[in-house]
C-alpha cells in the first residue's frame, strides 16, 4: 500500500480497477478540516490524464510492476524498438506509450522495461543522460550576465539551455526528470 504521504512522480498505482501513474501532486492545507493531496494521473493504458483530490492519509495499493533491462535499438518513424538484454526478444513501442521518454533515447542506451501483468507499459530512463549539441547560437564574452544561458538543440531534437560556454559537438549531461542541463561531459 502507498499512502499520500509516500507519493512520487512516476509510481504507479491502482485505483477504481485501473493502472494509473503518478505525474503531479500538491499538499493542500486547508484553514479548517484536514490536508488533501491534489493529484494528477495518467491513466498507463489509455493516455487520458485526470486531476482528483483525496484527503491526506488515503491508501492506495501499489502496482506490482516488474523491470528487466533492454536495449533501445532503433526508430522508425514513430515505432521504437528495442531488445531484452537477457533473452534477445525484440518488441517495439509506439512514440504515444513512451511519451516525453522519446525525447531521450539515444540508439544503444540501456533502459528498464516495465511491465504489468505480463504487457509492456513502458520504458524507465536513467536518472541522467549525455547528449551531443547539434545546434546553439555562439557565446559571446560581453553576453555575460549572472548565470546567462542560450538554447542548445540535441542530437535527440530536445531543446535545453544551457551555459554561454557550451558550444556545437559538446556533449552535456541532462536530468531525465527535469529536462535540465546538469554539466558538460
Amino acid at each position: 500500500m502507498i499512502s499520500t504521504g509516500e507519493l512520487r512522480k512516476g509510481v504507479a498505482i491502482e485505483l477504481d480497477g485501473d493502472l494509473w501513474q503518478i505525474l503531479d501532486y500538491h499538499h493542500i492545507k486547508m484553514g479548517r478540516g484536514s490536508a488533501q493531496v491534489r493529484i494528477t494521473l495518467r491513466n498507463i493504458k489509455r493516455g487520458q490524464t485526470v486531476e482528483r483530490s483525496f484527503q491526506a492519509g488515503t491508501k492506495w495499493p501499489r502496482a506490482s510492476m516488474e523491470r528487466r533491462p533492454v536495449q533501445f535499438l532503433y526508430r522508425d518513424g514513430d515505432d521504437f524498438h528495442f531488445m531484452d538484454t537477457d533473452t534477445y526478444d525484440q518488441f517495439m513501442l509506439r512514440g504515444e506509450q513512451l511519451g516525453e521518454t522519446v525525447q531521450y533515447l539515444k540508439d544503444g542506451m540501456t533502459l528498464d522495461r516495465t511491465t504489468y501483468q505480463g504487457e509492456t507499459i513502458g520504458v524507465e530512463l536513467p536518472v541522467t543522460v549525455d547528449l551531443v549539441v547539434s545546434s546553439t547560437e555562439p557565446g559571446f564574452a560581453g553576453d555575460t550576465a549572472q548565470g546567462a544561458r542560450k538554447p542548445a538543440t540535441l542530437e535527440t531534437g530536445l531543446v535545453v539551455s544551457v551555459p554561454l560556454f557550451v558550444n556545437e559537438g559538446d556533449t552535456v549531461r541532462v536530468d531525465t526528470r527535469t529536462g535540465e542541463y546538469q554539466t558538460r561531459v
